[in-house]
């Protein structure tokens, strides 16, 4: 690295390269940091197992920690593998030599028991240093990998048979296949398959590798982690593709959700964020995707970064962070606000449960006639949606405003029913544009539906292990949902991609986004 002693280039070129170099050395040098830390952790759980067992089970505290650690471990692992990935990717050479001078340790070796598929590369016809054609075999070069197709698992052998050149000597044999990832032993299927269970099944990596265990197959957690971390990095194209999709609507849904994020011995509050883009119920004909991001906590400045280029409509609920977006002063230019009715009903609902609120009651059967409207309309264009509204939602709205403001002078202002009115009477704007425009919907329950998977997840995850962990979760999130509002199998397409993004071109990656994927395999299909 150059120091303060060293002489400065002169030159642009050499200064560009300088900073080439620099930057280099700093992506290996993060990686080497978290190479540490990892270590450091791994020790800390080997004390923490090594006194469980000789004191004994002294406290569920103890039991605790050490399942915090492990958890801890698998997050530091796949932020490892996610740097040394782009540090391979930004310096392919400095990496090489890296690795070369400290060997990662020798990995398990492949189960002998395995079924072996044999795929053998097409041979070299001509000498590739001379172009002779007088070649004479030498040999084979194989490479293995690890692949797993469903309820069957097997071992491909890659076969490149080797040629010398009968003029020259030179040797030539066929290029290696890519691999999905870097240093990767795991097929694309089997890739995909640890994904889909880890964020789709929510089954963590370590019931994962006792599954594979029980079936024959040694995996370490580690490897797994591993894996995880360097397929983020290997999909971040069509994860960046997505967002461009979403952030390119003309409307959005916004939402959030929480989830626990492991922080010293105790967790905190982070936030899985969603932007939804749906135009089916308008009659839209884009495709639906779904876009997530993570956070450490709620502060608004999160969505105003994520929206930071965004222009259009936006349905959320009443979230005081997302005031800034609506300003006029906001540049480019203002989010037009839509409020969501399900939220403002579900207040009125849940006091109108108890049997004992008579104003809630009403207010729930009033706004469920608005819900009925909608639902003979969904799907249709914004124009025939604007003309049905105007003609029969508009009065029911009049009204509904009317009596609300009536009922309200007849509760004091710290009546729970008095409340949930002034949610709706303070939002007012944005609740009723859905009479001035046919392309928002009635409720925000796109983004709901696309926070489920989270939601059911926390169950069987419990927490995240750290921020990275929040954010790798966050980029799949927006993967496997996306497949699912696209009807497209998340584990098939994320084992097509993650096969053919190696040798794709960057250009034309927008080509694998689910719902192009799905109309090329149903033309291959029909051709066939």
């Amino acid at each position: 690295m150059t120091t303060h002693a060293d002489p400065l280039p002169t030159d642009l070129a050499a200064a560009h390269a300088m900073i080439i170099a620099q930057r280099e050395q700093l992506t290996l040098a993060k990686s080497e940091v978290t190479v540490g830390r990892l270590e450091i952790e791994r020790l800390k759980l080997m004390l923490a197992k090594a006194r469980r067992e000789q004191f004994g089970q002294s406290s569920e505290r103890g039991k605790l920690l050490v399942e915090q650690l492990e958890l801890a471990i698998e997050d530091l692992e796949e932020t490892q593998a996610e740097q040394e990935t782009k540090a391979e990717f930004a310096a392919p050479e400095a990496a090489k030599q890296k690795h070369g001078q400290n060997p990662r340790p020798s990995r398990r070796s492949l189960p002998e028991n395995l079924p072996v598929e044999r795929i053998v590369e097409p041979a070299p016809c001509a000498c590739g240093k001379c172009g002779s054609e007088r070649l004479h075999k030498l040999g084979e070069v194989i490479s293995k990998t690890l692949e797993c197709e469903p309820r069957r698992w097997k071992i491909i052998e890659h076969v490149r048979e080797k040629f010398s050149c009968r003029d020259c000597e030179a040797i030539t044999e066929a290029p290696a296949p890519s691999h999905p990832i870097p240093r990767g032993f795991a097929g694309p299927n089997l890739l995909a398959m640890v994904l889909v269970n880890k964020f789709l099944l929510h089954q963590p990596l370590n019931r994962q590798s006792k599954t594979y265990a029980r079936e024959g197959i040694e995996i370490d957690v580690s490897t797994l982690a591993d894996r995880v971390g360097a397929c983020v990095v290997a999909l971040d194209p069509i994860i960046e593709a997505i967002r461009i999709h979403v952030m390119s609507a003309e409307r959005i849904h916004a939402d959030d959700t929480t989830v626990p994020v492991l922080a010293k011995l105790k967790t905190v509050t982070g936030r899985i964020w969603t932007y939804v883009r749906d135009d089916r119920p308008f009659g839209g004909t884009d495709p639906p995707a779904a876009l997530f991001y993570y956070s450490r906590n709620r502060a608004g400045e999160h969505p105003r970064s994520h929206l930071a280029g965004y222009v259009g409509l936006m349905q959320a609920d009443a979230f005081d962070g997302y005031n800034q977006l609506y300003k006029a002063q906001r540049k480019p230019a203002p989010i037009l606000e839509a409020a969501c009715w399900s939220h403002g009903r579900r207040k009125f609902f849940d006091l109108a449960k108890s049997g004992e609120a008579p104003i809630a009651s009403e207010a729930v059967r009033r706004i469920d006639i608005l819900f009925e409207i909608e639902r003979t309309i969904n799907g249709k264009t914004p124009e025939q949606r604007l003309a049905v509204r105007r003609e029969k939602s508009a009065p029911i709205v009049a009204d509904l405003e009317i009596w609300m403001r009536k009922q309200r002078t007849l509760l004091s202002s710290g009546n729970d029913t008095a409340k949930a009115i002034n949610y709706l009477l303070n939002g007012w704007a944005a609740f009723t544009r859905f009479l001035d425009d046919g392309r928002v919907c009635l409720s925000n329950n796109a983004a709901e539906r696309a926070l489920r998977g989270v939601a059911i997840g926390r169950r069987n995850w419990t927490f995240a292990g750290s921020d990275a962990g929040g954010n790798r979760a966050a980029a799949v999130y927006t993967l496997i949902e996306t497949c699912k509002m696209n009807d497209v199998d998340p584990q098939a397409w994320l084992a097509d991609v993650l096969a053919r993004l190696p040798d794709y071109p960057i250009n034309r990656v927008a080509d694998l986004l689910p719902w192009i994927w799905k109309a090329d395999r149903r033309s291959k299909a029909a051709a066939a």
